[in-house]
């Protein structure tokens, strides 16, 4: 295996007490399963190599108590490594770190820092200062525990802020999506109640046209049989003068049938015809009689 990889190297041979020195090694990861198993080295050193960065699962080593990692390129640290609670001592000199992670401020047993030869971000590097000595470094380790507590604080209440607007934002969509929902609510219930009314109006004005066609039906069925029941008495009466009327009329136009005949076959030259000739004998004996009848009334008013 390569020897980049730390793979290769036999950690046992590395191992004196509690102390486990991987320094000068050309190290360009760090063999983080292989030093999980040795959890009684609580001292490690990984300085003089080429880390770039360290894996995330490098903070489950949280056995560490003193950890030096000096003269690499490490450009950050992972953003867990605050879990290295049982840190006391830290070195990170001379690598490429501008800033530290949120979470060191969690590392709250440490008491030795030196972040000298790092292109730190102003602020940072004004707070940790110079590690020339130990005191330095124990005052550099105070000193960016409470600026990093500070950040952390300010994280936290801008991310309780946010969350806080998030709440208040949600609740503001619950409220007005409560008032749509309301709203359409009471635009279903008015619409509901405008139909029944439409249809309430439409059965009253249905009910209202029977009950006035019922009314007018009724008015003329009255109507019709009150000339009826008042021409009944007088009726018999009006029957007679009809049907003599009419009788009367039947026989003018008998006679007047008859008078035309008589006429046709006196005075045309349809007298020579047998059914004049008997009209013609007819009228005659009708005059004859007439005449005879009338000599004996004459008679009968003489003698009386």
């Amino acid at each position: 295996m390569s020897r980049g990889s730390g793979k290769g190297l036999s950690l046992k041979d590395k191992l004196d007490g509690n102390e486990l020195d991987l320094s000068l090694c050309d190290l360009n990861e760090v063999p983080v399963r292989e030093l999980a198993a040795f959890p009684k080295a609580t001292v490690l050193d990984l300085s003089c190599n080429n880390l770039i960065s360290l894996p995330s699962d490098f903070c489950s080593l949280m056995h560490l108590v003193k950890l030096d990692l000096s003269k690499n390129r490490l450009q950050q640290l992972p953003l867990d490594f605050g879990r290295l609670v049982n840190l006391q001592h830290l070195d990170l000199l001379n690598n490429c770190l501008v800033t530290l992670p949120v979470s060191f401020a969690q590392l709250k047993n440490l008491k030795w820092l030196d972040l000298k030869d790092n292109p730190l971000d102003p602020v940072l590097a004004k707070v940790a200062g110079d590690c020339l000595d130990e005191k330095q470094c124990k005052q550099a380790a105070v000193k960016v525990l409470q600026h990093m507590k500070v950040i952390q604080s300010e994280q936290d209440r801008q991310r309780q802020r946010k969350l806080q607007a998030e709440r208040e934002m949600e609740k503001k969509r619950e409220a007005e999506q409560r008032a749509k929902e309301a709203q359409e609510r009471e635009l279903r219930k008015r619409e509901k109640a405008e139909e029944k009314e439409r249809r309430r109006r439409e059965y009253d004005a249905q009910k209202a046209a029977k009950q006035e066609m019922e009314k007018k039906t009724k008015k003329e069925t009255v109507h019709t049989r009150k000339p009826a029941s008042s021409s009944r008495p007088p009726q018999p009466l009006r029957h007679k003068p009809s049907w003599s009327r009419s009788v009367l009329r039947v026989l003018l136009f008998v006679l007047f049938c008859i008078l035309c005949t008589l006429a046709a076959c006196k005075l045309t030259e349809l007298q020579h015809q047998p059914l004049c000739v008997s009209v013609n004998t007819l009228y005659e004996d009708v005059v004859a009689a007439l005449q005879n009848h009338k000599t004996l009334q004459n008679m009968l008013q003489h003698n009386s």
